[in-house]
């Protein structure tokens, strides 16, 4: 299949390039905060994915891998041949692995925030959380109708930022998630088809690797983290207290600072 990769991107301030990658249904503009707050250390790019912002659309019908949206994240990686660091959350995590995969010798340092390659709970026999994320995918392959969508949404909302958040958002604000939530069909092909085992991630991944995660998340991204602990232990796992899988948007308070620290330790 014929796809170029040209992405849309917010970017700022000057240095070290940083490329910033976001979760599903959420955009460069997740990163406003740290952006504001990096700046007048890093040149920070935040990327828009397959049907975020003005890149274009996954197109319909075709499966998505994570090399897909990576070649997008490499595209905005300087010709001058200097390194690059990534900080990808939660999907954007996973596409950030497989962009820093591709990378290899051009990589600084790689920040993963509750990444979600659900296909390495399957991989290593976590089946009741990998059932968490199966059961998630199919509501949203489902996702034919507004009625469908709506429920897929209604689930989304509630798995990932807790029980009874949809039913507290405001209709205006509903509709707007249905229609952001579109891409992730897709995004679901890249996360549980990957094959890749851990002991390659590790090979291929740069030893100055932070996973960030809250101690309050999700089973399926807890399971994944702990994975990744137990098989590389030479990353480097910062926790807060607090937060869920959301944080790196509704708490850039906590999160934040571990960002900045990871990308430029004392």
């Amino acid at each position: 299949m014929e796809c170029s990769y040209e992405p849309d991107f917010l970017e700022a301030g000057s240095g070290h390039r940083v490329i910033l990658v976001h979760s599903s249904v959420a955009g460069a503009r997740q990163w406003r905060a740290l952006m504001d707050n990096l700046s007048d250390r890093f040149h920070l790019v935040a990327i828009n994915l397959f049907g975020y912002g003005k890149t274009k659309p996954w197109p319909e019908g075709a499966t998505q891998s994570l090399e897909d949206q990576a070649r997008l994240v490499e595209a905005l990686v300087p010709a001058d041949g200097s390194r690059v660091s990534i900080v990808g959350h939660s999907f954007g995590g996973s596409v950030a692995m497989k962009a820093a995969a591709l990378l290899k010798g051009r990589m600084h340092r790689l920040v993963l925030i509750e990444p979600n390659p659900f296909y390495l709970l399957h991989l290593h026999g976590r089946e009741e959380a990998y059932q968490e994320a199966v059961t998630l995918r199919d509501l949203i392959k489902a996702g034919a109708d507004a009625t469908t969508w709506s429920r897929a949404a209604e689930y989304f909302v509630n798995y990932w930022t807790g029980a009874g958040s949809w039913e507290v958002m405001p209709e205006d604000r509903r509709a707007k998630f249905i229609q952001a939530l579109r891409p992730n069909f897709h995004e679901w092909d890249s996360v549980m088809n990957e094959q890749v085992p851990l002991s390659e991630w590790a090979r291929d991944l740069p030893k100055e690797t932070t996973v960030i995660s809250a101690a309050d998340t999700v089973r399926s991204i807890d399971e994944i983290v702990s994975l990744m602990r137990k098989h590389i232990p030479d990353w480097t796992f910062e926790q807060t207290d607090h937060g869920g899988h959301m944080a790196a948007l509704t708490h850039p308070d906590l999160m934040n600072p571990i960002i900045e620290n990871a990308l430029n330790p004392n």
